[in-house]
């Protein structure tokens, strides 16, 4: 007797689903069958046709902003391009996804430099491969006037820091600053509450002056 499954459009809508962070099969099937809506569903055809809209809408429109590697779907994102932030204070994070949680604390008011990534030798991540060269540039337009290393506590986000002031003592106009309290060894910032960040930055180190 031949086996039964879902017709081939749905395996293959499941199998995709799967290839995303956090997905496993059971979840991709539920969610694969909540998209198409059933046969008889009211909204049969129209959750996955408004989902599929917007991810085809957002791929073609955000991009990283010019300046930070923040989301936008101009040249230069909203915190760019806000005149009233102070541009002194460059806070330095390792992906664009950590400056949101950041800015969800309020006590930051400066600008953000995503650097795409840390240093990793082992899996060929490289100063090359990251935004250094960009950051360096913005120091030497000589509006920063403090580095704040955003990074996490582990080992990469350690040598990181290390290596970025490593580079920027050759700033002495700037003041690099690492957050200090309330990240866990081995942690990111996007496992941090709000509380947690807000109190790391606050509580920043200086590293060279």
């Amino acid at each position: 007797m031949r086996r039964i499954d879902y017709p081939e459009p749905l395996q293959r809508l499941t199998t995709q689903l799967k290839r995303l962070p956090g997905i496993g099969p059971r979840s991709a099937e539920r969610i694969a069958l909540w998209l198409v809506g059933g046969p008889q569903g009211p909204d049969a055809g129209n959750r996955g046709r408004e989902v599929a809209e917007s991810i085809l809408e957002s791929a073609a429109t955000v991009r990283p902003c010019a300046d930070c590697g923040f989301f936008t779907t101009e040249e230069r994102c909203d915190i760019c391009r806000d005149e009233s932030r102070a541009d002194g204070p460059l806070c330095v994070v390792e992906q664009a996804t950590d400056i949101l949680p950041l800015e969800r604390t309020g006590v930051f008011k400066g600008r953000y430099h995503a650097l795409g990534g840390r240093l990793a030798p082992l899996d060929h991540v490289g100063p090359e491969d990251l935004t250094i060269e960009r950051l360096l540039e913005r120091v030497r337009d000589g509006h920063a006037t403090e580095i704040i290393l955003a990074l996490g506590a582990d080992v990469e986000g350690e040598a990181t820091a290390q290596y970025l002031a490593g580079l920027l003592r050759e700033s002495p106009e700037v003041t690099v600053t690492r957050i200090a309290q309330g990240l866990p060894a081995g942690g990111g910032l996007e496992s941090a509450d709000e509380l947690t960040l807000s109190r790391a930055m606050t509580g920043r180190v200086v590293l060279t002056r």
